[in-house]
């Protein structure tokens, strides 16, 4: 391949490097793997049977435990030589609901480096099963435009879209409605990202990136001003800009463009005073679908929620598509909650859009 293929003057390893810092991020721990089996298949069980008890949950498509130890060691030929351990657990549990012949399932999960990082099984299992019965008895709303809250998990979605905007692989390559953009207003001020590959403890944590440069803290949107790009060493060339410390690789192929912990920052509202500001809205807990267009900023995406009226949750909604574009989703985000949790790499707060279109019956 190497004979056939054209040289391309961007690739290559970093122009600048240093070696690898020494900085406890707390990446492992050791509890999970010190955790008999028979230990681990109880607390799915709790988990589960906690969930089975509620009344209504007839159901279950399984509890699971899952943990991972792994050792990263990163050299090369410009003399960088550094390594690291991690640590990862987790457990979920999907309950199934019936009522009146209706069936519907959802789950709830929690994740982190080691045991004391994990919700209690019991919490786990219950919430997944309130999160099912809350689905039953779901019907479409009228094709209108309303103020769109989306929960934590949502929220999330929208992150990952926005940072698919934002990497320097998507300028270079003309795929992103952010290009061009640099410096100028592209959200809402009350939107700012942060991707943090040193936050202590976190699941996206590590010392240094796939190209051996240190990670660090950086705020590509502040207070919704695009600052600057996110790019591992082979974007940056193309773009004219310097490496992030964002490069991501696996065991095999060339690193690319990728997230350590990224985040919505906070805002100053709870997840209830957000609601309660909206006279008639969808709450969205589910996003289904793959209708996005980084290119254009196109949205389009079926969602599973509850639909609000005078400021409070009235029924469940199902088989309904939001749409939009993201450039105005963005720009219209009025409200931010203060309810961000980390239960995985990339988290949100509550988020409210002042406007979208619900398309239903």
């Amino acid at each position: 391949m190497a004979r056939v293929t054209g040289e391309d003057p961007a690739a290559g390893l970093p122009d600048e490097w240093q070696p690898p810092e020494d900085v406890d991020l707390q990446m492992f721990d050791p509890s999970p793997s010190a955790l008999p089996t028979e230990e681990r298949i109880d607390r799915a069980r709790r988990a589960e049977a906690v969930a089975l008890e509620t009344p209504g949950i007839v159901n279950s498509q399984g509890a699971s435990w899952g943990s991972v130890e792994s050792s990263v060691v990163l050299a090369n030929t410009l003399g960088f030589l550094g390594g690291y351990r991690s640590s990862s657990v987790s457990l979920s549990v999907v309950p199934q609901a019936e009522r009146g012949g209706q069936m519907e399932r959802d789950y709830w999960y929690t994740a982190g480096r080691g045991l004391a990082d994990l919700e209690p099984p019991e919490q786990v299992g219950r919430v997944a099963a309130e999160r099912t019965l809350r689905r039953l008895g779901a019907r479409q709303v009228p094709t209108c435009e309303v103020p769109i809250v989306f929960d934590p998990e949502t929220a999330a979605e929208i992150l990952g879209t926005l940072f698919s905007a934002i990497s320097g692989t998507a300028v270079f390559r003309n795929a992103t409605f952010l290009k061009d953009r640099l410096g100028e207003e592209v959200a809402s001020p009350l939107l700012t990202v942060v991707d943090d590959g040193r936050r202590v403890r976190g699941l996206g944590s590590r010392p240094f990136d796939g190209e051996g440069l240190p990670t660090r803290r950086n705020v590509p949107v502040e207070r919704g001003v695009l600052r600057h790009w996110l790019c591992d060493s082979y974007a940056a060339r193309k773009i004219g800009a310097r490496p992030t410390g964002s490069a991501r690789r696996g065991v095999a192929g060339g690193p690319s463009v990728g997230a350590g912990n990224l985040y919505f920052e906070p805002g100053a509202s709870s997840p209830e005073e957000i609601v309660a500001g909206v006279p008639r809205g969808l709450y969205v807990t589910d996003l289904i679908g793959f209708g996005v267009n980084v290119v254009t900023g196109d949205y389009s995406q079926g969602a599973v929620g509850h639909w609000i009226e005078g400021g409070r949750l009235t029924h469940p909604v199902h088989e309904v598509t939001i749409a939009g574009n993201l450039r105005d989703i963005l720009r219209d985000v009025d409200a931010v909650g203060r309810d961000l949790v980390f239960r995985g790499s990339s988290a949100a707060p509550t988020i409210r859009v002042r406007r979208m279109t619900v398309s239903g019956s």
